[in-house]
């Protein structure tokens, strides 16, 4: 029976495509904002960007249109068209609200390591009910380093005060399992819009299909820790 190596202390939860279904709404709301002004976003590019700081994001698509003032009028689009879905769209991953309250039945925390800014996430969990359900967010701007460098976790083990190896980290993306496994915590992918590629088994404690399956495995962690000598 699949364990993790040690019972979490914490579970640290991505949140774009982990918790909110938000990376279909990004990629649609980016593709469009594209076209809308003469510009091809192939699919396989734009999935290069999840996981990424904005100005990473803000990097690459300047690369790839080559004019800033094109990209400004992008960007600005595409976030109203982003913010027009999720009014209507938004919506919670499947397991989310159960693996949430099961970790408050067993007193774990649990804390948002986004590469989205702070009014982002407050919007999406204010938009979901679930304000007041994490301990701790770390959001964009708040560290030094954005995904894939490990700076975002290892603060959110210190805010925590528990030690990184003691935490669970839930990603979707590459950049995100990069960050997680980095900073030492144990990482468990929820593969989203991006199939994992092949070196990313051997970075993660296990690749799972959803959030109840993380909650179960977690369950079985806990029992199987407590009756060990």
């Amino acid at each position: 029976m699949q364990r993790l190596p040690r019972a979490p202390k914490a579970v640290l939860f991505d949140m774009d495509g982990l918790m909110f279904d938000t990376e279909a709404l990004y990629r649609d709301a980016t593709i469009t904002a594209a076209r809308n002004a003469g510009f091809e976003l192939p699919l396989p590019a734009y999935l290069e960007t999840i996981g990424l700081p904005a100005s990473s994001v803000r990097k690459l698509l300047l690369a790839r249109f080559g004019r800033e003032a094109l990209l400004e009028d992008l960007w600005e689009q595409a976030s109203q068209l982003f913010a027009q879905m999720v009014q209507t769209d938004l919506r919670v991953k499947a397991g989310l609200p159960g693996i949430l309250s099961f970790l408050e039945a067993a007193r774990i925390p649990s804390a948002i390591v986004t590469s989205s800014d702070r009014t982002a996430v407050e919007a999406h969990l204010s938009a979901t009910g679930l304000q007041g359900r994490f301990q701790t967010i770390v959001a964009y701007g708040d560290y030094s380093v954005g995904k894939p460098h490990p700076a975002p976790y290892l603060l959110a083990a210190e805010r925590l005060s528990l030690p990184i190896s003691e935490c669970v980290a839930l990603e979707d993306s590459r950049n995100g399992v990069l960050s997680a496994s980095g900073a030492g915590a144990m990482t468990i992918m929820v593969p989203d819009l991006v199939q994992p590629a092949p070196d990313i088994p051997g970075r993660c404690a296990c690749i799972l299909a959803d959030l109840h399956a993380v909650r179960d495995l977690i369950a079985i962690s806990m029992v199987g820790a407590a009756v060990e000598p």
